[in-house]
């Protein structure tokens, strides 16, 4: 398979797109395709065999149909699960993923305590726990897992109410105090939760760093790309298509923010 289409961004939903966001700002001329499995939102809550059938699967239709030059699985949880056996299954393929960031939060840690804000499926994944070994052994970190944040930051960006109280009751783990120090940096560990770093610090105990990484995966994927990357601009726009075939006319609106025009499947 000659990778010589667009740049696929995937994730479960809308979080993706705020990685999608820094691609667009650093690689200007690369037409992007925006994928969301909302149909199985959210995919935190599946048993993991099934979902990694059920990505394995996914990816075996868009990368036949699309042929991308680059693939960004801008989804914790997907990527911690499928993305070794896609890298496997797709050689030919450049995959760019998103892990936690759980070794910048120990470089720039002063207190020695961080948290990890993330949902339960990639709290339980081992390959979490790898990271803190290998990065973050000399700190104290804490997996908080949220089962209900990922979805009130759709409800949040889609324009729906959303209360304090409810966003508190599933960050409030995150916050320690331990011998005279308190946490100081809280690793956003699912690309939902950057659109909610705003009301996170109205509400917060004390102020912490949120660790957004989704600068730091657009940054990997021009490295990827190299020299492949486009000078001048094809013309060509740029499209999102939801699992579920909606065609919802506030979210047409919402992806028309982000430079997307809404396709469903055969359009």
């Amino acid at each position: 398979m000659a990778p010589d289409g667009p740049v696929l961004v995937f994730d479960s939903g809308l979080g993706g797109l705020t990685v999608l966001r820094e691609i667009r700002y650093l690689l200007p001329y690369e037409q992007l395709l925006y994928v969301a499995d909302d149909a199985a939102f959210p995919i935190g809550r599946w048993p993991e065999d099934q979902l990694k059938d059920h990505l394995l699967s996914l990816f075996d239709d868009l990368l036949g149909e699309h042929r991308p030059k680059a693939v960004v699985i801008a989804c914790n949880t997907a990527f911690t699960l499928a993305g070794e056996a896609l890298r496997d299954r797709y050689p030919d393929v450049p995959f760019v993923g998103t892990v936690p960031a759980i070794k910048p939060a120990a470089e720039r840690t002063s207190s020695g305590l961080i948290s990890v804000l993330a949902t339960p499926g990639t709290v339980r994944r081992a390959y979490t726990r790898t990271l803190i070994d290998s990065f973050a052994s000399q700190c104290h970190v804490r997996l908080v897992g949220s089962d209900l944040l990922a979805e009130l930051a759709e409800q949040h960006l889609r324009g729906d109410a959303v209360a304090d109280a409810d966003l508190l009751s599933e960050i409030s783990d995150c916050f320690l105090e331990s011998a005279g120090k308190r946490t100081d940096i809280v690793v956003l560990a699912c690309t939902h939760y950057p659109f909610l770093a705003n009301r996170f610090r109205k509400i917060a105990p004390w102020p912490v760093d949120w660790l957004d990484p989704a600068e730091a995966i657009a940054r990997q994927l021009v490295r990827v790309l190299g020299s492949d990357t486009l000078q001048n601009s094809t013309g060509k726009e740029d499209i999102a298509r939801f699992t579920s075939k909606t065609e919802d006319k506030g979210l047409v609106r919402l992806l028309a923010g982000f430079g997307l025009q809404l396709r469903t499947a055969g359009t």
